[in-house]
Protein backbone atom coordinates (compact mmCIF):
# COMPACT_ATOMS: atom_id res chain seq x y z
CA UNK A 1 0.00 0.00 0.00
CA UNK A 2 1.27 3.45 -0.99
CA UNK A 3 0.17 6.32 1.28
CA UNK A 4 0.48 10.05 0.58
CA UNK A 5 0.28 12.55 3.45
CA UNK A 6 -0.28 16.16 2.36
CA UNK A 7 0.54 18.64 5.11
CA UNK A 8 2.93 16.19 6.76
CA UNK A 9 5.02 18.89 8.46
CA UNK A 10 2.07 20.23 10.42
CA UNK A 11 1.32 18.95 13.90
CA UNK A 12 -1.43 16.48 13.01
CA UNK A 13 0.35 15.42 9.81
CA UNK A 14 3.53 14.78 11.75
CA UNK A 15 1.72 12.72 14.38
CA UNK A 16 -0.06 10.72 11.69
CA UNK A 17 3.20 10.05 9.84
CA UNK A 18 4.89 8.89 13.04
CA UNK A 19 2.03 6.48 13.70
CA UNK A 20 2.14 5.07 10.16
CA UNK A 21 5.91 4.59 10.40
CA UNK A 22 5.57 2.92 13.78
CA UNK A 23 2.76 0.55 12.79
CA UNK A 24 3.99 -0.22 9.29
CA UNK A 25 0.44 -0.87 8.18
CA UNK A 26 -2.92 0.79 7.70
CA UNK A 27 -5.76 -1.42 8.77
CA UNK A 28 -5.00 -4.93 7.51
CA UNK A 29 -2.65 -3.83 4.73
CA UNK A 30 1.12 -3.40 4.99
CA UNK A 31 2.57 -0.06 3.96
CA UNK A 32 5.01 -0.47 1.08
CA UNK A 33 5.64 3.21 0.30
CA UNK A 34 5.04 6.48 2.15
CA UNK A 35 5.21 9.97 0.62
CA UNK A 36 5.31 12.98 2.95
CA UNK A 37 4.62 16.42 1.46
CA UNK A 38 4.44 19.97 2.77
CA UNK A 39 5.47 23.47 1.73
CA UNK A 40 8.39 23.05 4.15
CA UNK A 41 10.06 19.66 3.85
CA UNK A 42 8.91 17.25 6.56
CA UNK A 43 11.61 15.53 8.60
CA UNK A 44 13.08 12.49 6.89
CA UNK A 45 12.64 9.44 9.14
CA UNK A 46 15.95 7.82 10.07
CA UNK A 47 14.60 4.30 10.07
CA UNK A 48 11.67 2.87 8.17
CA UNK A 49 10.72 -0.59 7.03
CA UNK A 50 9.69 0.68 3.59
CA UNK A 51 10.66 3.48 1.16
CA UNK A 52 9.79 7.00 2.35
CA UNK A 53 9.85 10.00 0.00
CA UNK A 54 9.98 13.51 1.45
CA UNK A 55 8.72 16.19 -0.95
CA UNK A 56 8.46 19.95 -0.47
CA UNK A 57 6.68 22.52 -2.59
CA UNK A 58 3.60 24.65 -3.07
CA UNK A 59 0.60 22.33 -3.06
CA UNK A 60 -1.52 24.69 -5.17
CA UNK A 61 0.91 25.38 -8.05
CA UNK A 62 -0.48 24.09 -11.37
CA UNK A 63 0.99 20.66 -12.07
CA UNK A 64 1.96 19.94 -8.44
CA UNK A 65 -0.98 17.62 -7.80
CA UNK A 66 -0.22 15.55 -10.90
CA UNK A 67 3.35 14.98 -9.72
CA UNK A 68 2.24 14.06 -6.19
CA UNK A 69 -0.13 11.33 -7.38
CA UNK A 70 2.04 10.06 -10.25
CA UNK A 71 2.83 6.97 -8.16
CA UNK A 72 -0.90 6.33 -7.70
CA UNK A 73 -1.06 6.29 -3.88
CA UNK A 74 -3.80 4.03 -2.54
CA UNK A 75 -4.71 6.36 0.34
CA UNK A 76 -4.28 10.14 0.42
CA UNK A 77 -4.54 12.05 3.69
CA UNK A 78 -5.23 15.66 2.73
CA UNK A 79 -4.26 17.90 5.66
CA UNK A 80 -2.71 20.73 3.62
CA UNK A 81 -4.31 24.07 4.50
CA UNK A 82 -3.85 27.71 5.39
CA UNK A 83 -5.13 28.04 8.96
CA UNK A 84 -8.08 30.16 10.03
CA UNK A 85 -6.42 33.41 11.14
CA UNK A 86 -4.10 33.55 8.13
CA UNK A 87 -6.91 32.70 5.71
CA UNK A 88 -8.90 35.60 7.13
CA UNK A 89 -5.99 38.04 6.85
CA UNK A 90 -4.85 36.94 3.37
CA UNK A 91 -7.92 36.35 1.21
CA UNK A 92 -6.06 35.33 -1.95
CA UNK A 93 -3.71 32.91 -0.21
CA UNK A 94 -6.52 31.23 1.70
CA UNK A 95 -8.60 30.56 -1.39
CA UNK A 96 -5.59 29.51 -3.48
CA UNK A 97 -4.43 26.87 -1.00
CA UNK A 98 -7.62 25.76 0.71
CA UNK A 99 -9.88 25.75 -2.35
CA UNK A 100 -7.85 25.86 -5.58
CA UNK A 101 -5.27 23.34 -4.33
CA UNK A 102 -8.00 20.93 -3.27
CA UNK A 103 -9.81 21.26 -6.61
CA UNK A 104 -6.56 20.63 -8.50
CA UNK A 105 -5.95 17.47 -6.48
CA UNK A 106 -9.45 16.17 -7.14
CA UNK A 107 -9.17 16.86 -10.86
CA UNK A 108 -5.73 15.27 -11.09
CA UNK A 109 -7.24 12.09 -9.63
CA UNK A 110 -10.33 12.28 -11.85
CA UNK A 111 -8.48 12.21 -15.16
CA UNK A 112 -6.42 9.07 -14.43
CA UNK A 113 -8.24 6.11 -15.95
CA UNK A 114 -8.83 3.24 -13.55
CA UNK A 115 -7.49 5.11 -10.53
CA UNK A 116 -9.80 5.44 -7.52
CA UNK A 117 -7.91 6.15 -4.27
CA UNK A 118 -9.27 6.66 -0.76
CA UNK A 119 -9.07 10.42 -0.06
CA UNK A 120 -9.40 11.54 3.56
CA UNK A 121 -10.12 15.28 3.61
CA UNK A 122 -9.65 17.19 6.85
CA UNK A 123 -12.41 19.73 7.12
CA UNK A 124 -13.28 21.90 10.10
CA UNK A 125 -16.11 22.82 12.44
CA UNK A 126 -15.60 26.34 11.00
CA UNK A 127 -18.07 25.32 8.26
CA UNK A 128 -20.75 26.21 10.82
CA UNK A 129 -21.70 29.74 11.79
CA UNK A 130 -23.84 31.39 14.44
CA UNK A 131 -26.56 31.39 15.63
CA UNK A 132 -26.27 27.88 17.04
CA UNK A 133 -28.51 25.47 18.94
CA UNK A 134 -27.23 24.29 22.32
CA UNK A 135 -25.60 21.31 20.58
CA UNK A 136 -25.17 21.17 16.80
CA UNK A 137 -26.67 18.05 15.29
CA UNK A 138 -25.78 16.27 12.05
CA UNK A 139 -28.62 17.98 10.19
CA UNK A 140 -27.51 21.55 11.01
CA UNK A 141 -26.86 23.64 7.90
CA UNK A 142 -23.56 25.27 6.89
CA UNK A 143 -23.42 29.04 7.33
CA UNK A 144 -19.69 29.76 7.73
CA UNK A 145 -18.78 33.23 8.96
CA UNK A 146 -15.08 33.07 7.98
CA UNK A 147 -13.27 32.64 4.68
CA UNK A 148 -11.58 29.53 6.11
CA UNK A 149 -14.93 27.93 6.90
CA UNK A 150 -16.28 28.84 3.47
CA UNK A 151 -13.26 27.26 1.78
CA UNK A 152 -13.63 24.07 3.80
CA UNK A 153 -17.39 23.91 3.14
CA UNK A 154 -16.80 24.13 -0.62
CA UNK A 155 -14.16 21.42 -0.30
CA UNK A 156 -16.72 19.19 1.41
CA UNK A 157 -19.19 19.65 -1.42
CA UNK A 158 -16.55 18.89 -4.04
CA UNK A 159 -15.45 15.78 -2.17
CA UNK A 160 -19.01 14.49 -1.98
CA UNK A 161 -19.69 15.14 -5.66
CA UNK A 162 -16.44 13.60 -6.95
CA UNK A 163 -17.17 10.57 -4.75
CA UNK A 164 -20.74 10.35 -6.07
CA UNK A 165 -19.41 10.39 -9.63
CA UNK A 166 -17.05 7.51 -8.82
CA UNK A 167 -13.78 9.37 -9.32
CA UNK A 168 -12.49 8.56 -5.84
CA UNK A 169 -13.46 7.14 -2.44
CA UNK A 170 -13.77 10.32 -0.42
CA UNK A 171 -14.50 10.92 3.24
CA UNK A 172 -14.31 14.28 5.01
CA UNK A 173 -13.79 14.63 8.75
CA UNK A 174 -14.54 17.91 10.52
CA UNK A 175 -11.87 18.12 13.17
CA UNK A 176 -12.48 19.83 16.51
CA UNK A 177 -9.85 22.32 17.58
CA UNK A 178 -6.86 20.14 18.44
CA UNK A 179 -5.70 20.83 21.96
CA UNK A 180 -3.09 20.79 23.33
CA UNK A 181 -1.08 21.33 20.15
CA UNK A 182 2.65 20.73 20.68
CA UNK A 183 5.30 22.95 19.14
CA UNK A 184 5.22 26.71 18.63
CA UNK A 185 2.22 29.04 18.26
CA UNK A 186 0.92 29.33 14.69
CA UNK A 187 -1.42 31.75 12.88
CA UNK A 188 -4.60 29.83 13.68
CA UNK A 189 -7.11 32.03 15.46
CA UNK A 190 -7.79 29.05 17.73
CA UNK A 191 -4.14 28.84 18.78
CA UNK A 192 -4.73 30.43 22.16
CA UNK A 193 -6.74 27.40 23.30
CA UNK A 194 -3.46 25.46 23.25
CA UNK A 195 -1.14 28.35 24.12
CA UNK A 196 -2.73 29.02 27.51
CA UNK A 197 -2.00 25.42 28.53
CA UNK A 198 1.16 24.47 26.64
CA UNK A 199 3.23 27.55 27.45
CA UNK A 200 2.54 27.65 31.23
CA UNK A 201 3.39 23.93 31.48
CA UNK A 202 6.74 24.78 29.85
CA UNK A 203 7.40 27.60 32.35
CA UNK A 204 6.43 30.40 29.94
CA UNK A 205 3.81 33.12 30.00
CA UNK A 206 0.80 32.85 27.69
CA UNK A 207 -1.65 35.46 26.44
CA UNK A 208 -5.39 34.89 26.74
CA UNK A 209 -7.09 37.17 24.15
CA UNK A 210 -10.73 36.29 24.95
CA UNK A 211 -12.96 36.03 28.01
CA UNK A 212 -13.10 32.89 30.13
CA UNK A 213 -16.72 32.20 29.21
CA UNK A 214 -15.82 31.40 25.57
CA UNK A 215 -16.86 27.80 24.90
CA UNK A 216 -15.41 25.57 22.18
CA UNK A 217 -15.10 21.99 20.84
CA UNK A 218 -11.78 20.22 21.50
CA UNK A 219 -9.93 16.95 20.86
CA UNK A 220 -6.36 15.80 21.51
CA UNK A 221 -3.72 15.03 18.86
CA UNK A 222 -4.10 11.35 19.85
CA UNK A 223 -7.78 11.44 18.95
CA UNK A 224 -7.13 13.35 15.70
CA UNK A 225 -4.77 10.60 14.51
CA UNK A 226 -7.34 8.00 15.50
CA UNK A 227 -9.99 9.79 13.44
CA UNK A 228 -7.73 9.81 10.38
CA UNK A 229 -6.81 6.15 10.67
CA UNK A 230 -10.45 5.19 11.06
CA UNK A 231 -11.42 7.27 8.02
CA UNK A 232 -8.63 5.70 5.99
CA UNK A 233 -9.75 2.12 6.60
CA UNK A 234 -13.50 2.05 7.23
CA UNK A 235 -16.16 0.69 4.89
CA UNK A 236 -17.55 3.77 3.16
CA UNK A 237 -20.76 1.98 2.29
CA UNK A 238 -21.74 2.58 5.92
CA UNK A 239 -21.18 6.32 5.46
CA UNK A 240 -23.43 6.60 2.43
CA UNK A 241 -23.72 9.64 0.17
CA UNK A 242 -23.18 12.14 2.97
CA UNK A 243 -19.41 11.82 3.02
CA UNK A 244 -18.57 14.52 5.58
CA UNK A 245 -18.74 13.87 9.32
CA UNK A 246 -18.33 16.00 12.44
CA UNK A 247 -15.87 14.28 14.75
CA UNK A 248 -16.52 13.68 18.46
CA UNK A 249 -14.91 16.01 20.94
CA UNK A 250 -15.18 17.70 24.29
CA UNK A 251 -17.00 21.00 24.86
CA UNK A 252 -15.36 23.29 27.42
CA UNK A 253 -15.07 26.96 28.27
CA UNK A 254 -11.74 28.72 28.61
CA UNK A 255 -12.48 28.97 32.33
CA UNK A 256 -12.92 25.19 32.49
CA UNK A 257 -9.64 24.75 30.63
CA UNK A 258 -7.84 26.89 33.19
CA UNK A 259 -9.53 25.07 36.07
CA UNK A 260 -8.31 21.75 34.63
CA UNK A 261 -4.79 23.16 34.35
CA UNK A 262 -4.92 24.15 38.02
CA UNK A 263 -6.13 20.72 39.11
CA UNK A 264 -3.46 18.87 37.15
CA UNK A 265 -0.48 21.25 37.43
CA UNK A 266 -1.27 23.71 40.24
CA UNK A 267 -2.03 27.40 40.71
CA UNK A 268 1.54 28.56 40.00
CA UNK A 269 1.36 27.16 36.47
CA UNK A 270 -2.05 28.73 35.77
CA UNK A 271 -0.77 32.08 37.07
CA UNK A 272 1.43 32.35 33.96
CA UNK A 273 -1.69 33.12 31.88
CA UNK A 274 -1.98 36.85 31.15
CA UNK A 275 -5.30 38.41 30.09
CA UNK A 276 -4.88 40.72 27.08
CA UNK A 277 -8.12 41.07 25.07
CA UNK A 278 -7.63 41.08 21.28
CA UNK A 279 -10.60 42.50 19.32
CA UNK A 280 -9.59 40.70 16.09
CA UNK A 281 -9.45 37.27 17.75
CA UNK A 282 -12.62 37.99 19.73
CA UNK A 283 -14.49 38.91 16.53
CA UNK A 284 -13.54 35.58 14.97
CA UNK A 285 -14.34 33.49 18.04
CA UNK A 286 -17.79 35.05 18.40
CA UNK A 287 -18.94 33.17 15.29
CA UNK A 288 -17.49 29.77 16.21
CA UNK A 289 -19.52 26.70 17.18
CA UNK A 290 -19.40 25.57 20.80
CA UNK A 291 -20.88 22.09 21.15
CA UNK A 292 -21.83 19.13 18.95
CA UNK A 293 -23.74 15.88 19.14
CA UNK A 294 -21.55 14.04 16.54
CA UNK A 295 -24.00 11.11 16.56
CA UNK A 296 -23.21 9.83 13.06
CA UNK A 297 -19.48 9.74 13.67
CA UNK A 298 -19.88 7.95 17.00
CA UNK A 299 -22.21 5.39 15.42
CA UNK A 300 -19.58 4.79 12.73
CA UNK A 301 -16.89 4.00 15.29
CA UNK A 302 -15.10 7.31 15.73
CA UNK A 303 -14.05 7.75 19.36
CA UNK A 304 -11.93 10.02 21.56
CA UNK A 305 -9.49 8.99 24.28
CA UNK A 306 -10.21 12.01 26.49
CA UNK A 307 -13.32 12.09 28.69
CA UNK A 308 -12.60 15.30 30.66
CA UNK A 309 -10.42 18.33 30.10
CA UNK A 310 -8.14 17.07 32.85
CA UNK A 311 -7.44 14.15 30.50
CA UNK A 312 -6.42 16.57 27.74
CA UNK A 313 -3.87 18.24 30.02
CA UNK A 314 -2.54 14.89 31.28
CA UNK A 315 -2.22 13.47 27.75
CA UNK A 316 -0.12 16.46 26.71
CA UNK A 317 2.17 16.07 29.71
CA UNK A 318 2.54 12.36 28.99
CA UNK A 319 2.99 12.55 25.21
CA UNK A 320 4.98 15.78 24.82
CA UNK A 321 6.68 16.55 28.13
CA UNK A 322 7.91 13.14 29.19
CA UNK A 323 5.55 13.15 32.16
CA UNK A 324 7.04 16.34 33.66
CA UNK A 325 6.22 20.04 33.60
CA UNK A 326 7.60 23.28 35.07
CA UNK A 327 5.75 23.84 38.33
Amino acid sequence: MHILVLGAAGMVGRKLSERLLRDGRLGRRDITHLTLHDVVAPAKPEKAGFPVDVVSGDFAVPGAAEKLIAGRPDVIFHLAAIVSGEAELDFDKGYRINLDGTRMLLDAIRVISGYKPRLVFTSSIAVYGAPFPEAIGDEFFHTPLLSYGTQKAIGELLLADYSRRGFLEGIGIRLPTICIRPGLPNKAASGFFSNILREPLAGKEAILPVSEDVRHWHATPRSAVGFLLRAGTMDLAAVGARRNLTMPGLSATVGEQIAALKRVAGDNVAARIKREPDPFIMSIVDGWPRNFEAKRARQLGFTTEEKTFDDIVRIHIEDELGGKFVS
